[in-house]
């Protein structure tokens, strides 16, 4: 059923694709506990809002980033209200000019298509190609929403998780910046 909340991962994976399983493989073998909604494809964070209301947590905004060389790849986590300017996280990380990674690199590297981002992706990065970005706002709260690397589920995963246990397993740190609330015009 869509829009109901359930606990861990679904009874039945027929029909789900195997990189949503691997991601709950990932998370039940962490003992990492985790409430999910299954929905219609959100791959924007308006559409996300009505699967915030039945996951009862804001849903980050994932936006996967480079350098203009394509030597250099970012995973941004951000709160989802907030708006994202690329100078302002460009001057935090020191990089001249970021953009939004190409749709190839996404699959190659994280094996997610747009839309569906989501720091889960990071299992996928064996190589560690990706830098996690974390905006600190973002762990402010208990909790943060994010999609099992496919935008029609959204899970509830606890921020410590995340942090004591999710990116040791995948071997990735973040770096924390502190985008501003409002962009400030130059």
């Amino acid at each position: 059923m869509k829009n109901v909340l359930y606990t861990g991962r679904p009874e039945d994976v027929e029909g789900r694709l195997e990189k949503e399983i691997a991601c709950y493989d990932l998370l039940d073998s962490l003992g990492v506990s985790y409430t999910r909604v299954d929905h219609d494809f959100a791959d924007t964070i308006e559409a996300c809002e009505a699967v915030e209301q039945v996951l009862g947590e804001k849903i980050c905004k994932n936006l996967f980033l480079c350098n203009r060389q394509k030597t250099n790849y970012y995973l941004l986590m951000m709160p989802g209200e907030k708006v994202f300017k690329t100078k302002d996280l460009s001057k935090q990380l020191g990089v001249a000019r970021l953009s939004f990674a190409s749709p190839e690199d996404m699959l190659r590297l994280l094996n997610i298509t747009p839309g569906s981002v989501s720091v889960l992706g990071l299992m996928n990065d064996k190589e560690n190609e990706v830098q996690l970005v974390i905006d600190k706002p973002v762990l402010e709260d208990e909790k943060f929403g994010c999609h099992p690397v496919i935008n029609s589920s959204t899970l509830a995963i606890s921020t410590k998780d995340l942090m004591e246990k999710i990116l040791p397993a995948v071997h990735h740190e973040a770096i924390l910046v502190e985008l501003p609330e409002e962009a400030v015009e130059a």
